[in-house]
């Protein structure tokens, strides 16, 4: 099932700055659709007003071509998880998964089979006695999920589902859940502020800033290709420098890259380069005039600089430096650890720093 979102806006006051401003997208049938920003951008509050649990002030929510806007959670056909598992401590794992079917009437011997089924799914069977208190936290959100899944819905939201659990056991559910939606390829929409989570899980992602949907695409584009700073310093790490235009080129420093033609010498712009995109070599020119290409003064017109390493730390298979460049401004480069053991650098020593793949913005939008 497809579900759009159309110029959805919700306000909680009548004169209030909107929690949601004209938010669109859509979600495309069986794939994960993740919302992802930072604390207060909005995402829970477009998740509920998807679920029903929030009613929009403007704009529509349609699942396919059907329009639930008004429709109210009961006859929308979502399971919803959330983040602090929600589960009834006095109810055993069989009773809490099943408590919806009984609900709805479904017999004993059917919501049985159906609880069965589901605990098999989320990988729990011999848990079915057991109380929520008796289980890990990876067990009791698995539990969630299978109550989730247990009216069998059309569309699966998720609210910060591992938002609560440690590194190691959010990591586990990650693979658990693309498992899962291997299994039951359900329209899903998540809400994280986690990027790394929202890289590995996602078919799509929606970028959100301040109730706003800033950028809409696969995770490879919305990583390599940024259309805003935000998205560019909020989703994966990145060295920002805020400089001015001269002669059509940006000049972070010491170091000069290329604008694209029409940028008006004395714009502001952001020049914003990766860590792992940074490539670096070592200096072998001892002497005051620097060779290598470069000038008098650290720079030539290829995006290169000398620097000084000034910090070394190894973060398992890669290594992380801080460069200072002549200048004085500062720069983090990420080398896989066999490349920087090769290059046998140490605090101190200096480097031939290439930042030729800064990319270029023009107030909040690249060009």
């Amino acid at each position: 099932m497809n579900l759009s979102v159309k110029n959805i806006t919700k306000r909680f006051t009548v004169k209030g700055t909107p929690a949601i401003f004209d938010a669109s997208f859509t979600a495309t049938s069986g794939g994960i659709t993740t919302l992802l920003g930072p604390s207060g951008s909005g995402k829970t509050t477009l998740l509920r007003v998807i679920s029903g649990l929030e009613t929009a002030d403007e704009g529509r929510v349609l699942f396919d071509d059907r329009d639930v806007t008004r429709l109210p959670v009961r006859q929308r056909g979502v399971g919803f998880v959330f983040q602090a598992f929600a589960l009834f401590n006095h109810m055993t794992v069989r009773r809490n998964i099943g408590f919806a079917l009984e609900v709805r009437g479904m017999s004993e011997a059917e919501r049985a089979k159906r609880v069965d089924e589901l605990l098999a799914l989320v990988q729990l069977e011999g848990y079915g006695d057991r109380y929520p208190l008796q289980l890990s936290g990876g067990q009791r959100q698995r539990v969630g999920f299978a109550r989730a899944l247990a009216c069998k819905p059309e569309i699966l939201l998720l609210d910060e589902p591992f938002g609560a659990l440690d590194t190691r056991v959010r990591a586990e559910l990650r693979e658990w859940l693309i498992q899962l939606h291997q299994n039951t390829p359900l329209t899903t929409i998540l809400v994280t502020h986690d990027q790394e989570e929202a890289l590995e899980l996602s078919q799509q992602i929606v970028v959100m800033d301040h109730g706003r949907v800033i950028q809409t695409g696969k995770p490879s584009e919305i990583y390599d290709h940024p259309q805003t700073p935000f998205v560019a310093s909020f989703v994966g790490t990145a060295n920002v420098f805020r400089v001015k235009v001269e002669t059509q080129r940006a000049t972070i420093g010491s170091v000069s890259v290329s604008v694209p033609a029409g940028v008006p010498d004395g714009t502001e712009v952001q020049a914003i380069v990766r860590p792992h995109n940074v490539k670096l070599a070592k200096d072998t020119d001892s002497g005051p005039t620097a060779t290598n290409g470069f000038t008098a003064g650290g720079a030539d017109h290829t995006g290169r600089s000398l620097g000084t390493i000034t910090r070394v730390t190894g973060l398992g298979a890669y290594v992380k430096m801080q460069i200072a460049l002549t200048s004085n401004d500062s720069v983090a480069v990420q080398l896989p650890r066999a490349e920087a053991d090769s290059m046998n650098v140490a605090v101190g020593d200096r480097v031939i720093v290439d930042l030729a793949d800064a990319k270029v913005f023009v107030e909040d939008y690249s060009i």
